[in-house]
């Protein structure tokens, strides 16, 4: 499995750190190669990840910025990507299994916080029950046609 990851100039620290743990997990890690300064933009850098997580089958994606919620907004305009803000296990765990979740985003957690929240993401299976699926369908149905009647 290949991890994409992102962050903004708040989410550096974090980023570092969980690029360092996941390495360690022996997972493929790859930080986007949009250049961090004071003054970068979050929208950028979902952009950057949300496409390399479409362009490789099977690929996560993960974005930090300071509190998860403007990069998470970004990331759901790619089309095709589902991404949650998650503040613990619980939630990514239910994002992903739940939810479908290809990418998530965090921001204002502690590093063991983070590190408990991305082996939740990374570990959990796709949705498999059909009333998760089904939900999923209608997003995706509604996504792809978005000018017809619902």
């Amino acid at each position: 499995m290949k991890i994409f990851m992102g962050a903004d100039h708040q989410g550096v620290e974090i980023r570092n750190v969980l690029e360092e743990y996941l390495k360690e997990k022996g997972l493929e890690v790859e930080i986007s190669n949009i250049p961090n300064h004071p003054l970068d933009d979050y929208p950028d850098f979902a952009f950057d990840v949300c496409k390399k997580v479409l362009d490789n089958a099977n690929a996560l994606g993960i974005l930090i910025c300071g509190n998860g919620i403007g990069i998470s907004i970004a990331a759901n305009k790619v089309k095709g990507i589902r991404c949650a803000r998650v503040l613990n296990s619980d939630d990514a765990f239910k994002a992903r299994n739940h939810n479908g979740a290809n990418v998530i985003a965090l921001g204002g957690l502690s590093d063991e916080t983070a590190k408990e929240i991305v082996d939740m993401f990374v570990t959990t299976k796709n949705p498999s029950e059909e009333r998760h699926l089904k939900r999923i369908n209608k997003i995706s149905f509604y996504e792809s046609n978005e000018d017809s009647e619902y």
